[in-house]
């Protein structure tokens, strides 16, 4: 019965969606699967978005959603968000790209060394390049080769891990343990003590549910680094979002290195990486024997300056305050209206940041996430869908900054009405 549900909503989906099938099949013809970015994918098809506007978009068949994906925590402040359009044609104005130093790159800096608590900054084209950066900065420091991940944790497109490290992720020697666990984390730690080089962690695991970490892990995971002469990594690419200086600040910890991404250039390609002086003094071309880390676009013109409007104006500490207690909220909302219907759905997450999981219990690390009910959790995805609800396929749902008290209530209708008809 399962499978025939699942059949006939993706028959619905097929019959609602006609132009968007078309355009998937030519772009099939010049992309692989019609796609250059994998996570966008889903059975049958995915929708060609033609136009947005705030809080909503527009597919090629006509359909209006909500986005309550927000770009995967990218699309923080909307569609066409009219002072990143202003930021963006004043800077062009002046200069496009260009092969040197310009105003904005420093002001960015000085923005984000305040406003998360690091000594120095660099620049990356994406949260991928930033992990890159920092891995390598502490293989150099340590002299070292291992980097412990956790066990289904994303840092980026060649930094992806299952139980296992993917086969396109970056040929590091890595060494796992299950996110949330201490005691693991530490006795493998302390098998590879004489070349462990860093342990990267996410202060929530995005990729694999929007799990955060316990009280204390995060703590707990510096302190197993620095007693093993390892660097700690956080990457919060997704979370600097939370609090007003990211989410291991709420929790009171201190990494060597911290990565960051999405959001902070309003749309536009972006990368960083910073921590404390020590750990960032091997980057500087004036010192002998530095890294060289290069890029065309590190310091491209139109993401500097949005950056600097961001962080300065659009989403200030004060907002990310706010935003944060707001979403909160929210998912304390969705909740509830999940816990209305006899289905194995969970809440999970922090913040603005959110995954409805398909499974009965909440989970604590990725083995526990990827144990859910995937045809049920296809059934979700496809039946908001069809209530003009824009989220992930995996469930994940972001809050941007335009969505109204009437579109969270409009997204606790469609989620109320969808459980109702699965069950």
């Amino acid at each position: 019965m399962t499978d025939q549900l699942l059949a006939r909503a993706r028959r619905d989906y097929l019959d609602r969606n006609p132009e968007s099938h078309r355009r998937h099949l030519a772009a099939a013809r010049v992309m692989p699967g019609g796609n250059t970015r994998t996570v966008l994918h889903h059975p049958p098809f995915p929708l060609t978005i033609v136009a947005g506007a705030a809080s909503r978009i527009v597919d090629a068949d006509g359909h209006e959603y909500l986005d309550f994906l927000g770009d995967y925590t990218a699309g923080l402040l909307g569609h066409r968000h009219p002072r990143v359009r202003e930021t963006v044609m004043a800077a062009l104005d002046v200069n496009t790209s260009v092969g040197g130093h310009h105003p904005d790159e420093a002001r960015l800096g000085a923005l984000m060394c305040a406003r998360f608590g690091i000594d120095k900054v660099r620049f990356t084209n994406s949260g991928t390049e930033a992990n890159l950066m920092a891995i390598t900065a502490a293989r150099i420091i340590t002299g070292r080769s291992t980097v412990m991940v956790m066990e289904y944790g994303y840092h980026g497109g060649v930094l992806y891990f299952g139980a296992t490290a993917a086969p396109w992720s970056a040929p590091y020697p890595y060494a796992m343990a299950p996110f949330n666990d201490l005691a693991t984390v530490a006795a493998v730690a302390e098998t590879h003590h004489d070349d462990l080089a860093a342990i990267i962690v996410e202060p929530m695991m995005g990729g694999a549910g929007c799990l955060p970490a316990e009280p204390g892990f995060l703590a707990g995971v510096v302190e197993i680094a620095h007693r093993v002469g390892a660097l700690a990594i956080f990457d919060e690419v997704m979370t600097s979002r939370h609090g007003r200086s990211g989410l291991a600040a709420l929790q009171g910890a201190q990494s060597d290195l911290t990565t960051f991404g999405k959001y902070i250039a309003g749309g536009f390609s972006f990368g960083a990486f910073g921590g404390t002086d020590a750990a960032m003094a091997i980057f500087d071309p004036t010192e002998p024997g530095a890294v060289s880390h290069a890029g065309t676009f590190n310091n491209n013109v139109a993401s500097m300056a949005v950056g600097v409007a961001v962080l300065g104006e659009l989403y200030t500490a004060d907002l990310a305050v706010a935003h944060t207690a707001r979403g909160e909220e929210f998912r304390a909302a969705v909740a509830q209206v999940l816990a209305g219907h006899d289905l194995p759905l969970v809440a999970c997450g922090y913040g603005s940041m959110m995954t409805i999981v398909a499974r009965a219990e909440r989970p604590r690390n990725g083995a526990d996430a990827a144990d859910r009910d995937a045809a049920l959790q296809e059934r979700l995805h496809l039946g908001l869908l069809a209530r003009g609800i824009w989220t992930a396929a995996r469930g994940m749902v972001n809050l941007s900054l335009p969505l109204t008290d009437d579109d969270l209530a409009a997204f606790l209708t469609a989620v109320d009405e969808t459980c109702a008809e699965l069950a």
